[in-house]
């Protein structure tokens, strides 16, 4: 003789829409915060990036073209170029004696703020006679000089506008 199937709908696995719902119920802070991440990506257009990002080849070149072609980026690579160009001018050792020196004067000016040493009239007189002021005021007037002669050349030059 056949028996009943018993059924007991204790033993049955969750729906997926339970799952669900059980999972958004236990993570609602970490999925508000989650949304709101997207929201700001989405604001700076990073989520548009991203997605040409992952779909690659045409999507990811288009993109790029669009940024370089928007003004501001035109100028921002014409003054790298130009920066560059002037960098190459620079001799290393210069530069690095140049750099050594200012980053020591950073160092000393922030250890005066940091001590609230206040100059004087008295002290702003005796420079004069100090000798490593002397020198670094023969290296900034090289600096001008060499500036105004550069803005002078600059303005001779067909095509550039004047300053």
């Amino acid at each position: 003789m056949a028996r009943p199937i018993e059924f007991d709908p204790r033993t049955l696995l969750p729906t997926p829409s339970e799952r669900v719902s059980a999972g958004t119920a236990d993570s609602a802070d970490a999925l508000l915060e989650a949304l709101e991440l997207l929201r700001v990506l989405h604001e700076h257009r990073v989520l548009h990036t991203l997605v040409r990002v992952v779909q690659g080849g045409e999507g990811l070149a288009a993109h790029a073209l669009d940024i370089l072609n928007e003004p501001a980026s035109v100028r921002a690579l014409r003054n790298l170029l130009e920066l560059v160009r002037a960098l190459g001018g620079i001799e290393p050792e210069a530069l690095s004696v140049v750099t050594g020196a200012l980053a020591r004067g950073v160092r000393e000016g922030a250890r005066r703020v940091e001590a609230g040493e206040r100059a004087g009239l008295g002290e702003l007189l005796s420079l004069a006679r100090d000798p490593d002021v002397g020198l670094a005021l023969g290296a900034f007037l090289g600096v001008l000089r060499g500036f105004g002669q550069g803005l002078r050349e600059g303005q001779s030059t067909p095509g550039v506008p004047h300053v």
